[in-house]
């Protein structure tokens, strides 16, 4: 285990030292998990919005059942039905307690989706500024090559004027080697 270790210990800092060379690279593996944070918390909230309608709906269940028991407990209570009255009563008491845990289980479900979505809002606004700055780096980077290949072959680079003037000697050898060309061909021909 310990040469596993050591070895997974090497990887890492070469990792490390390898990302803080080309800070780009980092940026992107940033930017990457960043876009995997976002696409969970998404799937987070579209589970709690989920798991809320649900919860809505046992709520409205169990609110028809109450109200199915209570219209029981009067009905009970007026045909002088006072053991059945009793026990619509005790029924009617522990679906309002069940009422009771599921809207506070809604109530922490509506918590828990405003947190994510808080979450979602702070990741994408991250995600953004490391955007903005693995953008400016690549600028930054394309700038740098270019001037690095400007420095490095700078002077085999021609200016206009020369690169002109070049245009024009070539255009003048042309027509003397075409010139000398001709000639030779005559004299050939006229021997």
């Amino acid at each position: 285990m310990g040469l596993f270790d050591d070895f997974s210990r090497f990887l890492e800092n070469r990792l490390e030292e390898f990302l803080r060379n080309n800070p780009h690279l980092e940026l992107e593996a940033l930017l990457e998990q960043l876009r995997k944070q976002e696409e969970d918390t998404l799937k987070l909230i579209a589970d709690l919005q989920l798991q809320e309608k649900r919860s809505q709906d046992e709520i409205l269940s169990t609110a028809q059942e109450i109200q199915r028991w209570h219209i029981r407990v009067q009905k009970a209570q007026n045909a002088g039905r006072q053991d059945l009255a009793g026990a619509a009563q005790d029924r009617e008491a522990a679906l309002l307690r069940e009422g009771n845990q599921l809207w506070g289980q809604m109530q922490g479900l509506k918590e828990r989706i405003k947190q994510s979505q808080e979450l979602l809002h702070k990741i994408q606004v991250r995600r953004q500024e490391v955007q903005t700055k693995a953008t400016e780096a690549q600028t930054a980077r394309a700038k740098a090559q270019t001037q690095q290949r400007i420095d490095s072959n700078g002077w085999w680079t021609p200016t206009s004027s020369y690169t002109n003037s070049y245009d024009d000697l070539e255009a003048t050898f042309r027509r003397w080697e075409t010139e000398a060309e001709l000639e030779q061909m005559k004299r050939n021909m006229g021997k």
